[in-house]
């Protein structure tokens, strides 16, 4: 006969008494013999309800602070093994973030050096500088390669001019300097790299994209000018040389008063070499070009 116990704790967990009756002591059930094993069960079973999830807050914390691991006030170890990589990171790109390429590392160490050198030149950069004495001079020759004054040369001996050849050269010279200063204007604006640390900004009459560094105007209007006269102007062998050394020495000026960098200036030279090959491509004529020379024959 089953004891009360048993059947109030059955009808409490929802078990017929019947079936606990039935249960043999000994079966597998019961977890072995003795009398006493259907109250282990029922035990066992009263005490997984009472460790069931608990929704109030204040019971979640009692329950995390009855843990042993708490209790020990450890933290739990890390699983170990090698660190996953990001979420956002592809396993290549981690492996290409840590090994760069070849002509990342070169461009890398040409930027170091062109910095390194072009802080070495910059003998002018100041008065104080260990060449600060030759500044006015290298100022000078500044102005000599701006495009001010280079466009306003060229329309005053357009104006004064009165042959048809000496119009056509004159004319696309005055089609080279737009051209150039058009090409510089919109390589600055589109990379947009910073002039020296060490530049004063004291140049002549400057314009917005003039507080960017690459390219070198003055370098592209000196190989650009020099390339031209040495093309359509006849000279004899000294001022031949003489223009191409102004060329070089107005680059170099670029350097010394601190303006630009070394790349800048080689750049400004290998664009102004080729901004002659497009004018030399495109070169107005009286006949590709007649409503031009009509209009400044009437004027």
């Amino acid at each position: 006969m089953p004891s009360p116990r048993r059947s109030a704790e059955g009808r409490a967990l929802g078990i017929p008494a019947a079936s606990s009756s039935s249960s043999s002591p000994n079966s597998p059930a019961h977890g072995g013999g003795g009398g006493g094993g259907g109250g282990g069960r029922f035990e066992f079973q009263s005490l997984l309800s009472s460790r069931a999830p608990c929704a109030d807050p204040t019971c979640a914390r009692l329950r995390a602070s009855e843990s042993p691991v708490h209790r020990r006030g450890s933290v739990p170890l890390a699983w170990p093994g090698p660190a996953p990589a990001p979420p956002g990171l592809a396993p290549e790109e981690a492996r290409m973030n840590l090994n760069p390429s070849f002509l990342g590392i070169a461009l890398r160490s040409l930027l170091a050096i062109d910095l390194w050198l072009s802080k070495k030149l910059g003998v002018c950069a100041g008065e104080h500088s260990s060449w600060g004495s030759v500044r006015p001079l290298m100022k000078l020759l500044e102005i000599s390669g701006h495009g001010i004054p280079w466009l306003l040369g060229t329309l005053y001996c357009l104006s004064r001019s009165d042959s048809w050849a000496g119009r056509e050269v004159l004319m696309n010279l005055l089609f080279a300097l737009l051209l150039d200063l058009l090409l510089v204007a919109l390589i600055k604006g589109l990379v947009r790299r910073r002039r020296p640390a060490h530049n004063q900004m004291d140049m002549f009459v400057t314009l917005s994209v003039d507080k960017y560094s690459f390219p070198s105007g003055h370098a592209t209007r000196a190989a650009l000018v020099s390339r031209f006269i040495l093309n359509h102007l006849v000279l004899a062998i000294p001022l031949r040389v003489l223009a191409v050394l102004w060329a070089f020495i107005l680059g170099l000026s670029r350097v010394m008063l601190g303006r630009h960098n070394v790349t800048d200036v080689a750049f400004g030279f290998l664009l102004g070499y080729m901004q002659y090959s497009i004018v030399d491509y495109c070169w107005l004529s009286p006949h590709n070009a007649p409503v031009l020379f009509a209009l400044w024959s009437q004027q």
